[in-house]
This record gives C-alpha cells, sequence and structure tokens, in this order.
C-alpha cells in the first residue's frame, strides 16, 4: 500500500513537519510512528509511506505537528485527528490532501455534550467502493442538528446536476465530520464544481444548502487503483447556536419517597426524568467525590475530596441492591430509612453510619459472588491503578481511627510493595480491603446507569472537578511529591469572605505534574469521562495562580500568588518607598494601634500576648507569633469577647504591608487589601500614594503576562484529556489574561449578572455576554434568588428598575410572578447554557417552595465549619407528578427559545 501525505502549512525557519501516523494494535492500544516530512521552500509538504502492512480495509488516524529542533511550539487540534479508511477495493495508491487543523471556533459541536447528549446522530461507517479510480471527499459540518445529514450535490450528472434531491448521501465516520466516495470515470470534466446540502432526515424537502460560493476541485489525471483524498475546509449553514437550559442540583439535596436520607444514584435517574420532561438540558452536580476523613459532619465538604478518583458511598441506591435476606436486619434497615428520610435536612452523621452498616451486611451476604463475577474483574483490571491505593487508605483510616497517615506506623506513605497482596483474591491483605473494593464497584455501575440514562434523555450530566484534594486524603498520601504540603489553598477577600477564604487544600507543585505531561491530571480527567458530558472547572483561576496560605495562618488575608514575581527590595524603594523589609513584613505594633483594635482588653494583651521593643512599639511573643498559634491558645473558647479577642489578634498578626516571598525570601509581595490595615492608615499621605501606584500594577499588570504563560503550560493537557465539553468558575479577582486563556482554549466562563466582571458596573448586562458562557443567577456559594432578593434591598430596587425597568417600590418579600421575570430575563441571554438551582426554579412557585427562604442555602463561603446538608423538601415523586410547576417551567425553556 503507497500513501502520500500533502499539506500546505507554512513554517518557521528551522521548524520542519511531522507526520504523526496512529494505527490500532489492539482493543485498548495504539501505535504512534513519527515521520518526517519534506519540503522545498517551507510551504508544500509531503510524505510518501510505503508499507506492505497495511491492507485494505484498515482505518488510520493521523494528525501533523511542528519540530523546531526536538521542541513542538505547534500540534494540531487532536480531539478530531485525521481519518483515513482503507476502503477503496482497487485501490492501492492514496494521495491525500490536507488541511491544518486548527482548534475551531466552534469546539463545543465536538464535545460529548453536544455528539452523545444534545445532537447525537449515529456513526456510519464509509461504504466499501469497487471504483477503478476514486475521488474522496471529507468535510466537517457540525452545525447539523440530530435529525440531518450531509449530501453532495453539483453540476456533474453523477451529483445529480444541482438538484438537491438527487444528491449523494455522505456517511459521518465520525463525529461531525463526513465522507463520500466518488466514481473519477463518472466525471466528464476533470474539474469538480460542488456544494453540501443538509437534509432532515425524515423529511427530504426540508433542506439546506451550505453558504458561500460554488466549491471547485481542479482533478489532476488519474490511474487505475488510485484514491485521491481531499480533506476540504468546514461546510456552513444559517443554522442558529443552540442554546439550552438546566438545573444544578448538589447530588446529596435529592429527596425521593425511596432514598435513604441523602438523594442517590437512583434518585439522580428521576431528577433527569424531570429534566428531560420540562425541554431541559442539562443536569449539573456539585462533587461526589469520597470526603470520609472523620466519620463526622465535618466530611460534608464536597469539595474536599479524598480521592480523585473514588465516589462517595453515601450515593449508592440501596434499591438497586439485592434485598437483605436477615428478617430482623431488613425491617431493622427498612423503619431506619423512614426516619431518616423524613428529615428535613441531611444527618450526614447517621445517614452515613447507616449506609455503611447496610453495605457492610449486603457484602457479607452477596460480596463473595460478586467479587468473582467476570464484571467486577473487568472493573478490578481498569481501575487497580488507583482502587488499590484508595482502599488500602480507607482501611488504614478506619482500623487506626484517624486520616492522619502520620499516626500510621509503618505505612505513612502508600509502598507499592504492597499492591501485589492487596490485589490477589485468597490473601489476607485482599480481605481486608475487598470491601471498599466492592462498595466502589457498585457505585462505579450506578453512576454508569444513570449517565446512560441521561444520555437517551438528551440530558447532559455536568460534573464539578474540585482545585483541590484534602491534605489527609488518599491523593496525598499515594503521591505526596505532587503537593506542596508547607501550603494552603484559598481566595483572596471577596464579597463571600472580607477576610479571604483558607480552604485547607495543600497547593500543587505544578513542576514535578508537569515532568510528566500532567498524567495526574489527564487520568483524573479520562475517569471523570465516564460518567459527565461536561463539567465544571472549580476556580480556574488556580490554574494561573493559586492563592497559598503558609499553614500558619488561618485567615486568607495573609496569603500570597503562587507562582507570582515577586518584588525586589530595590524596585519597591525606587517607587519611592521607605522600606525595610524586616519592619515592614513584620505587624505594625504601636499603642494607638492597640487601643482601635482592643479598647477593652489593652492591658490584657500586652502582658499576655505581647513584648515592648522599645517605648510604645511591641511585638508578639514567640509562642502567640502565628495565627495557628493564637488559634490553638483560643481554642475551646467560645464565649464573645474571647472571639473578639482572637480575630483582633489575627488582624493585629495581618497588620503588615509586605509579605516574603514563600518561595525565595529575598522578594515581597505587596499584602492584599494592605489599604485597610493600621500599618497603612500610618503612612505619609506621599507614601500612600507610592504604595498604591507599587500595588495596583503588582496585581493588575505585573503578573498579566506570566500567568497567562502558567496557564497555557497546564490547561491544554487538561482538555485536550476528554472531549467533555469545559465550562469555568471565573469568579472572584479576575487577572485580565483570563480572558485571553479562555478565549483561546474555547472555555465557557460564567457569567453570574450580580457579579459583574466590567469594573463601574452594578450588574452584568446579559444580552452582552458571549455565546461561550454558562448563565445562572446564583450559584452554590451565593444565597439563593429568594435570599439575594431580601438582603440588600437597596441593590434589589436598583435591579428592578434598571435591569428588569419596573416602575415604583421593589415587593418584598420575592413574589412568585417576579422570580418568574428575572429567572426569564436570564433564559433570554446569549449564554450557551443558563443553568438554574433547584432553590430557584422553586422560587416562582409559591405553593411549591420552601416557606423559609433562609433553609435553602447550600454553603456559606466565608463559615470554613459550614454543614453542607441542604436537601429539597420536595420528593421527586411528587415532583414529577406536580404538573402546573412543569408546565410553567417548561414554558420558561421554551419560550426562551432554549431546548
Amino acid at each position: 500500500m503507497r500513501l502520500l501525505f500533502n499539506i500546505n502549512y507554512v513554517t518557521m525557519l528551522g521548524e520542519e513537519l511531522l507526520l504523526n501516523l496512529v494505527r490500532q494494535t489492539g482493543a485498548e492500544t495504539t501505535k504512534r510512528t513519527v515521520y518526517r516530512m519534506s519540503s522545498d521552500d517551507g510551504k508544500n509538504w509531503w510524505y510518501e509511506c510505503n508499507d506492505p502492512s497495511l491492507t485494505q480495509g484498515m482505518q488510520l488516524s493521523y494528525y501533523y505537528s511542528v519540530d523546531d529542533g526536538g521542541n513542538t511550539p505547534r500540534t494540531e487540534w487532536r480531539t478530531l485527528p485525521h481519518r483515513l479508511d482503507l476502503t477503496a477495493v482497487k485501490g492501492d495508491c492514496y494521495t491525500v490532501y490536507n488541511q491544518w487543523s486548527a482548534m475551531p471556533e466552534d469546539t463545543y459541536l465536538y464535545s460529548a455534550a453536544f455528539t452523545a447528549c444534545i445532537e447525537p446522530r449515529r456513526l456510519k461507517s464509509l461504504q466499501v467502493t469497487p471504483f477503478e479510480k476514486t475521488v474522496r471527499l471529507i468535510v466537517r459540518a457540525p452545525q447539523l442538528r440530530s435529525n440531518e445529514c450531509l449530501r453532495l450535490t453539483g453540476e456533474a450528472d453523477v451529483l445529480g446536476t444541482w438538484d438537491a434531491f438527487k444528491a449523494l448521501p455522505m456517511y459521518e465516520h465520525q463525529h461531525n465530520e463526513w465522507v463520500i466516495d466518488v466514481n473519477f470515470d463518472t466525471l466528464r470534466t476533470n474539474q469538480l464544481v460542488f456544494k453540501f446540502v443538509a437534509v432532515q432526515q425524515n423529511n427530504i424537502h426540508a433542506l439546506l444548502w451550505e453558504t458561500g460560493a460554488n466549491r471547485t476541485l481542479q482533478l489532476p489525471k488519474m490511474n487505475a487503483g488510485e484514491v485521491l483524498v481531499y480533506d476540504l475546509s468546514q461546510a456552513f449553514f444559517a443554522i442558529s447556536n443552540r442554546r439550552v437550559a438546566g438545573t444544578l442540583v448538589p447530588l446529596f439535596s435529592l429527596r425521593s419517597k425511596q432514598s435513604f436520607g441523602v438523594g442517590d444514584f437512583g434518585d439522580l435517574k428521576r431528577f433527569i426524568e424531570w429534566a428531560a420532561v420540562t425541554h431541559q438540558r442539562v443536569v449539573q452536580l456539585l462533587p461526589i467525590n469520597d470526603t470520609i476523613t472523620t466519620h463526622t459532619w465535618h466530611d460534608s465538604y464536597p469539595y474536599s475530596c479524598i480521592s480523585v478518583f473514588a465516589l462517595h458511598p453515601q450515593y449508592v441506591d440501596l434499591n438497586a441492591l439485592p434485598p437483605l435476606k436477615d428478617v430482623k436486619q431488613k425491617e431493622h434497615f427498612a423503619a431506619l430509612q423512614k426516619e431518616l428520610n423524613a428529615l428535613p435536612e441531611l444527618d450526614y452523621e447517621r445517614v452515613n453510619e447507616a449506609k455503611q452498616a447496610y453495605l457492610r451486611a449486603i457484602y457479607r451476604q452477596e460480596g463473595a459472588a460478586v467479587l468473582m463475577s467476570e464484571a467486577f474483574c473487568s472493573f478490578f483490571h481498569a481501575a487497580q491503578e488507583w482502587l488499590v491505593p484508595y482502599a488500602y487508605y480507607a482501611y488504614l483510616r478506619d482500623k487506626h481511627g484517624t486520616a492522619d497517615c502520620a499516626q500510621w506506623q509503618g505505612h505513612t506513605q502508600w509502598s507499592e510493595a504492597d499492591r501485589a497482596a492487596l490485589s490477589t483474591p485468597g490473601t489476607k491483605e485482599y480481605g481486608r480491603v475487598s470491601f471498599f473494593y466492592y462498595v466502589q464497584y457498585i457505585l462505579h455501575t450506578q453512576l454508569l446507569a444513570a449517565h446512560a440514562a441521561a444520555r437517551k434523555a438528551g440530558i447532559v450530566l455536568k460534573g464539578d472537578i474540585p482545585i483541590g484534594v484534602n491534605r489527609q486524603g488518599c491523593d496525598v498520601w499515594t503521591a505526596p511529591h505532587f503537593f506542596h504540603l508547607d501550603g494552603q489553598a484559598g481566595a483572596p477577600p471577596d464579597d463571600f469572605a472580607v477576610c479571604g477564604q483558607n480552604w485547607g487544600f495543600p497547593t500543587y507543585n505544578w513542576e514535578t505534574l508537569l515532568a510528566d505531561g500532567c498524567q495526574w491530571w489527564t487520568k483524573r480527567l479520562m475517569h471523570m469521562s465516564q460518567y459527565f458530558d461536561a463539567y465544571r472547572i472549580d476556580h480556574v483561576l488556580g490554574f494561573f495562580r493559586i492563592w497559598e496560605i503558609p499553614t500558619s495562618a488561618m485567615q486568607g488575608l495573609v496569603g500570597q500568588f503562587s507562582p507570582a514575581l515577586g518584588l525586589t527590595c530595590e524596585e519597591i524603594k525606587a517607587r519611592g518607598l521607605q522600606f525595610s523589609a524586616s519592619q515592614s513584613t513584620q505587624p505594625f505594633i504601636r499603642d494607638w494601634v492597640l487601643e482601635r483594635l482592643f479598647p477593652t482588653q489593652v492591658a490584657h494583651v500586652k502582658a499576655h500576648y505581647l513584648q515592648q521593643l522599645h517605648e510604645g512599639v511591641y511585638a508578639f511573643k514567640p509562642e502567640y507569633d502565628t495565627q495557628q498559634k493564637v488559634a490553638q491558645a483560643c481554642a475551646g473558647k467560645h464565649a464573645s469577647q474571647d472571639c473578639m479577642l482572637r480575630d483582633g489578634l489575627y488582624t493585629l498578626l495581618a497588620n503588615v504591608l509586605f509579605l516574603r516571598d514563600r518561595r525565595d525570601s529575598n522578594l515581597f509581595h505587596p499584602r492584599i487589601a494592605a489599604q485597610s490595615t493600621l500599618a497603612y492608615e500610618a503612612l505619609a499621605d506621599d507614601d500612600k500614594r507610592a504604595f498604591d501606584a507599587l500595588y495596583n500594577d503588582y496585581y493588575y499588570q505585573r503578573n498579566n503576562q506570566f500567568w497567562y504563560r502558567e496557564a497555557m503550560r497546564k490547561l491544554p493537557k487538561l482538555i485536550a484529556a476528554t472531549s467533555m465539553l469545559v465550562c469555568a468558575e471565573d469568579l472572584g479577582m479576575v487577572p485580565t489574561c483570563v480572558a485571553w486563556v479562555m478565549e483561546k482554549l474555547r472555555i465557557l466562563s460564567l457569567e453570574v449578572q450580580s457579579m459583574p466582571k466590567a469594573s463601574n458596573t452594578a450588574f452584568t448586562c446579559l444580552s452582552d455576554s458571549a455565546y461561550r458562557s454558562v448563565c445562572t443567577p446564583t450559584t452554590h456559594d451565593m444565597p439563593t434568588l429568594r435570599q439575594w432578593w431580601d438582603e440588600d434591598r437597596g441593590r434589589a430596587q436598583c435591579y428592578y428598575n434598571t435591569v428588569l425597568h419596573r416602575g415604583g417600590a421593589a415587593p418584598h418579600p420575592l413574589p412568585g410572578w417576579l422570580a418568574h421575570d428575572i429567572l426569564a430575563h436570564q433564559l433570554e441571554s446569549p449564554s450557551m447554557l443558563c443553568v438554574l438551582s433547584i432553590q430557584d426554579w422553586m422560587a416562582i412557585d409559591e405553593k411549591l417552595r420552601l416557606p423559609d427562604a433562609m433553609a435553602e442555602r447550600i454553603n456559606i463561603p466565608s463559615d470554613p465549619q459550614h454543614y453542607w446538608r441542604y436537601r429539597m423538601h420536595v420528593n421527586l415523586d411528587d415532583l414529577l407528578h406536580n404538573d402546573d410547576f412543569k408546565e410553567n417551567v417548561s414554558e420558561l425553556v421554551l419560550q426562551s427559545g432554549r431546548y
């Protein structure tokens, strides 16, 4: 078989083009062969491949890349590589003419969200052709709806002489890419003039011609056995962008008559059914990974996962398991199910204790048979890389009564030497951990079933990727070198938390992660793609720079961006500041400062916590010189006066203008929100102006290009790992470069109208939102729509008059008709996705919604000890039979054109 590849691509001096040919060598394995191409002018490149192993019927994938002395500065878009089907029976010489495939603007149309859910079409293999001489046309047409197919017509008789009803049918051999073989001998001229037509499969009279002028190909003289393959530019049609609606709900918040006090994967299937009958196309969940470290309600925080692969056992649908044979046990759990399911909120501890007990009982009854099944063996083979360490971690956590692996004598870190025994049935080690294998297998199969149900219903199941992991979790225990354990991830101060947020997660060691091409992240995403067709990147800003807080701190105020270009002493002084590294980085403590912070406790603070350096100047005693030491000293003291003292000491410790760089002590960073400190207040006016100029340059200019390059080292690898639709949570202190990266990588942004990204505006103008975005009035970190409406009546009045254009006083509390109008306004935005929380949907129905709006809150970001326990007060069975509510939701969706 002879293959001749041709591509027109302009390279720079010293660059060469590579052909990367990929062959399937087994059910799960591929082989990539790289060929160096030739060119006489650095523009027209070719490579001739003579390989007797290539035979008729094979399918080849390939892509082009640029080589620059061993570096690869550019590679084609890999999500949809070029494909060559060797299906011409008499073809022994294929000449291929390709175009460089860059990431298209409409990348989202190639995502699983569209190809598997919103616009699914059955792929068809190219038919075997017996032609002596074959002309093959390949074109991408991603705009087509699920009921449309592509046809080829033109001026030649064989193409129907421009009669669209006689046009030749094409085959979609890979998503959005159509192919057809034409018999060269039926063409009366070497000039092929043609166009593509989109035709509805069930109505041939409903057709649409591609835009633009007729296409023309000048064909060369052909010999018998030749196949000419033309890779053509995309076919565009006058088809409007698809806009869809959906619902955000935490899985633990779902309630049905069958659930066990917490939402489960069986409830998810019922909720998908409700979303489908109301013409929605997206169901978005919060993270569903295992978070168990303490077996207490503190584990309810879904973003503190102990494994980025393992699912949380609380989500198992017990009704999908075989019934318990022990009558007493069966009666006990039936009574417990009714009791826990009747609770208005999630009782995390009791629910998880009960489910663990049930799972242990069913494992004793059914486990042995399940673990011997072919289905389990297949699962174990695919998952064992992460499953074995996770199961051993869970066993050791429960055995020692703590997730602190430093206390696991002899097992403070995962050892690969343990894998063999833990993976071999019949060993005592396997027996200790096999329960956790069983539970993860059950969870896996149930979530797969829910995902299949979503696809069948045309629903995009959207997951959530937490930015961090629990520092006492399995991921850190297994691969501590991937993390900086001396730091904590968080967020700088914002409207959610004026002192910043401290999530407690270790920060990533990106240099180590990048050393192997981010395999840890790509495996994580590939695993997730089994269950979801879209995902939300939690805190995407963390891929540009993370807000890193020392482990000695409690508040986010004393954090710094990492990585970031710190300032030298010389740079700071050049700004006109009188800078002393020792003074500017130590808490500014004077008598007047103490009187301001501790009006009734000055003497106590001086005597107990401080030491006097000289008259009127103080420093903390060593035993209290960090926020963590103060927290330990104040532990167990909850009186209001004690809390005020503790918080005052926190503020005093953070009363600095600069922080030393955590990696290089010779560099410095201006403290976030330093203008609110008393240290800043003490500056002379000229020094304040100089500091403000330095501060603004550092936070809004200095690091932009640097952070752009950081994000581009990481995010492209993650996005290319799967075909899931990528959405990002890009809220907070957003540097300018974030928009550059989001545009370049075609990532959907998040648009929250009450959190405008443009300065000097109260509310985002939704009509200006980009199509590649997700629109929502609230998130799980915010008050619900009803709560927001009443918490700041002045702002609600402004929204009522300037956004909704209604006169008079805004009504309070939020009436259902007004909630309906607000949601309609959101749904009318040009954003691709409009995802509303289940609480905000129910706000439109005053008979259905909770009387107490405050009971609807999911999370309070400013409270690191928040209990995540919100549950829907309406069960899904009743929701599915509530015709009035279904009709109201459907009407909103359909009238907005989102279906």
